[in-house]
């Protein structure tokens, strides 16, 4: 259980914010708990990073909760404890995002005097090395055939379309793409662009493919978006099968995509990020660079870009097929 604390935050940043906070957290007093509420919206400004990190702070102290452990005794062998035993449950990146954000929030209680130290400094996480990513990639073929495969006589589908398209071709995530309004596809010369709003309040800019293009345009005109230039351009579907005025969480998207790429008869595993993975992986394929890739994608890092490219899974399949017994 927990206990419903309730802020009041200045209009220009949020009007009301409400969090569930953890019990061990309730009973360590007013200042802690305000410390964590001013963690979770203060400090951190990424929506994804924030319900993450809570989500992975709430599950820590709820396991306390369970053995018996109050906050003031919460040392670094409570802490590694704690992970190693996620380290049976979850894959090594999930184990040390829930440690970075523990270490994270303790920081900030320290800062605040809350605690005299930090317990989950000292606390290693998992080693993880990772040479290639596992987000399913999908073959130009069973990309076509879910695009294709998809109804246009609905705005549903102009709209699911519209929406895979600009991930695939614009090689974008799920959260810049959702978060993108309708004046975010705008014209610049003689070509369309998109503004897609990526992590820490960026934007990234980047042409759109021709079919993109026939892709969004189609969709707009259909939902009769072109006068709403501030407006989400990616929107959820209400009971009447018509456009809300709402915009697309990426559980939504997920959704989505897993029921059409059921539909198409792709693996189930299949993901908004299988789409972006796809669109890079077949960029290279097609003699694209991966410097380039690296841009379109807007990664800090060509090691980043690389966990997305499997070209090499056709060249690996084809020498295991060299084994004849």
């Amino acid at each position: 259980m927990a206990n419903q604390f309730t802020i009041q935050a200045p209009n220009n940043f949020v009007t009301r914010i409400s969090l569930q906070v953890p019990l061990l957290i309730d009973r360590a007093g007013d200042n802690t708990k305000r410390r964590f509420i001013e963690f979770f919206t203060a400090q951190i400004r990424n929506k994804g990073t924030r319900e993450a990190y809570l989500h992975a702070v709430k599950r820590f102290f709820s396991w306390c909760e369970r053995h018996g452990v109050q906050f003031e005794k919460i040392e670094p062998i409570v802490i590694a404890t704690y992970i190693e035993s996620l380290t049976l449950q979850l894959s090594a990146p999930t184990v040390k995002l829930h440690l970075a954000a523990i270490r994270m929030l303790y920081d900030y209680l320290v800062i605040g005097q809350i605690v005299p130290f930090n317990p989950a400094a000292s606390v290693r996480g998992p080693k993880h090395v990772a040479k290639k990513g596992k987000t399913p990639v999908l073959s130009a073929g069973e990309a076509r055939l879910l695009l294709d495969g998809i109804d246009l006589s609905t705005i549903g589908g102009l709209r699911d379309r519209a929406l895979i398209g600009v991930m695939v071709f614009s090689f974008a995530r799920v959260s810049a793409t959702l978060g993108m309004n309708v004046d975010d596809f705008y014209q610049q010369g003689r070509r369309m662009w998109l503004r897609l709003h990526e992590k820490g309040g960026k934007y990234h800019e980047v042409p759109a493919h021709h079919l993109v293009e026939e892709y969004v345009d189609a969709y707009i005109l259909a939902a009769g978006l072109s006068g709403q230039r501030k407006s989400p351009l990616f929107r959820t579907i209400a009971r009447d099968k018509k456009l809300s005025n709402n915009r697309m969480h990426r559980t939504d998207a997920l959704r989505m995509v897993k029921r059409r790429a059921v539909k198409a008869g792709l693996p189930v595993s299949t993901c908004c990020h299988s789409w972006r993975a796809t669109g890079i992986t077949n960029y290279l394929q097609n003699g694209g660079s991966l410097e380039h890739a690296m841009q379109i994608a807007a990664h800090e890092s060509a090691r980043t870009t690389k966990l997305y490219d499997r070209t090499s899974d056709e060249v690996s399949l084809d020498e295991i097929e060299r084994v004849r017994i």
